[in-house]
């Protein structure tokens, strides 16, 4: 399934009957099993519907971290990056991408 960023933002667990999901590189990942995590007042809930990766690779929770854009990332951003991928994989099933 191929979602825009705009129709990503409509699993962000505002919706019960709704899966949540979070991109990460452009990959969709079903996390509604840690809706606890991830759905409204959940510690990532600002992560749910929306590309994590930027936030993701720098450790952080600020809104404006929560994008896509991997510009200017240091090498070891890109590898903590890397090991969410690793975790989301393992953890929940990818369920489409984040198309522009």
């Amino acid at each position: 399934m191929d979602l825009t960023p705009q129709q990503l933002l409509q699993f962000n667990g505002s919706d019960p009957s709704k899966p949540i999901y979070v991109a990460i590189n452009g990959c969709i990942f079903d996390v509604t099993s840690g809706k606890s995590f991830y759905g409204p007042g959940g510690a990532y809930a600002m992560f749910a519907g929306k590309d994590a990766s930027r936030a993701l690779a720098k450790m952080s929770k600020n809104e404006e971290d929560v994008c896509a854009n991997l510009d200017g990332l240091s090498e070891k951003e890109m590898g903590v990056l890397n090991d969410w991928v690793k975790k989301f994989e393992a953890k929940y099933p990818i369920v489409g991408r984040v198309v522009s």
